[in-house]
C-alpha cells in the first residue's frame, strides 16, 4: 500500500497584543493622583479649627460658630481658648452653653481707649475659655461646635480669631498663624472670615450680610461625638475615583488580551 505523505499542520496566525496607549496610561496616573490629592486635602481641612458667622457686615452682631476637631490619634481635646480682638474690640459677647463644658468670658484692659458706637471704653471681653468636665472631652476623630454672639464687627477686613487647643496629654496647639492671600496655607491657620461692608437699614443689629444658610450647615451635628462626615465623604469619593480609573484600565487590558 503506497505511503501517504502527512499534511503539514496549518500554522495559526500570530496575534500580537496591542500595546497600551501612552495616553491611557497618563489618564490613569492623572486620575489616581487627583484622587489622592483630594483625599489629602479633605483630611487636612477636617483637622483645622474654622469659624462660621451668620452675619458678616461691619457694625453687625454675629453668631460665630467654631468647629473644633480632635486631630490627635491618642488624645482628647479638653480645653479651647478663644482670643478676641482688642484693637477693634467687641463690647457685647455672650456664649452658648455646651453640655459637659464650663465656659468663662474674661475682660481685659485695652491697649488704648477705643470708641465703639459713640462710647469710649477702656476694657472689653478678651478671652473665652471652654473647659471639658467628666467625659465631655472631644475624642480622637470627633468634633464639637462652640458658639458665641459678638459685636459690633469691625471695619471691613479679614478678621482673625486665634484659638489655643489643649489635649488630654498636656499638649497645646496654637491655631494662631495669619493667612496671607495668595500664599501657601500655614500649618496652624487662625480661624478667620471676611468682614463685609454694611448695608444701611436703620438697625445696626440687622444691618448685615447674612450667611445663615452656611451657619445652619455648620451647626448640623453639633452634638458631642459627631464625626466629620464631610471630610470623610470627600475622601471616600476620591478613593472611588481612583478605584474606578484602575478598574477601567483592567477591563481594557482584558479585552485586548481576549
Amino acid at each position: 500500500m503506497p505511503f501517504a505523505p502527512r499534511r503539514p499542520h496549518p500554522r495559526r496566525p500570530h496575534s500580537r497584543r496591542p500595546h497600551r496607549s501612552r495616553a491611557s496610561v497618563r489618564l490613569t496616573v492623572a486620575a489616581v493622583t487627583a484622587a489622592a490629592l483630594l483625599a489629602l486635602t479633605a483630611t487636612a481641612a477636617s483637622a483645622h479649627i474654622i469659624v462660621t458667622p451668620d452675619v458678616t457686615a461691619s457694625g453687625g452682631y454675629a453668631e460665630l460658630v467654631f468647629r473644633v476637631p480632635s486631630e490627635r490619634p491618642s488624645a482628647s481635646t479638653t480645653k479651647v481658648v478663644l482670643t478676641l480682638p482688642q484693637t477693634s474690640p467687641f463690647t457685647d459677647v455672650s456664649v452658648e452653653s455646651v453640655t459637659g463644658w464650663v465656659v468663662t468670658v474674661t475682660d481685659a484692659p485695652l491697649p488704648s481707649p477705643a470708641t465703639v458706637d459713640g462710647t469710649t471704653i477702656t476694657k472689653a471681653p478678651h478671652v473665652v475659655t471652654w473647659t471639658a468636665t467628666g467625659a465631655a472631652a472631644i475624642a480622637p476623630g470627633e468634633y464639637q461646635n462652640f458658639a458665641i454672639s459678638a459685636g459690633p464687627l469691625p471695619a471691613p477686613r479679614m478678621l482673625e480669631l486665634p484659638v489655643d487647643q489643649t489635649y488630654s496629654d498636656g499638649s497645646v496647639v496654637p491655631w494662631t498663624d495669619p493667612t496671607t492671600k495668595g500664599a501657601a496655607e500655614p500649618e496652624h491657620p487662625a480661624p478667620s472670615f471676611e468682614v463685609t461692608t454694611a448695608v444701611a437699614t436703620g438697625d445696626h443689629h440687622a444691618a448685615a450680610t447674612s450667611g445663615s444658610d452656611t451657619a445652619a450647615a455648620a451647626l448640623t451635628g453639633t452634638t458631642h461625638g459627631s464625626s466629620d462626615t464631610t471630610a470623610r465623604s470627600l475622601s471616600g469619593a476620591a478613593l472611588v475615583v481612583a478605584l474606578g480609573a484602575v478598574a477601567l484600565q483592567l477591563v481594557g487590558r482584558r479585552r485586548h488580551a481576549g
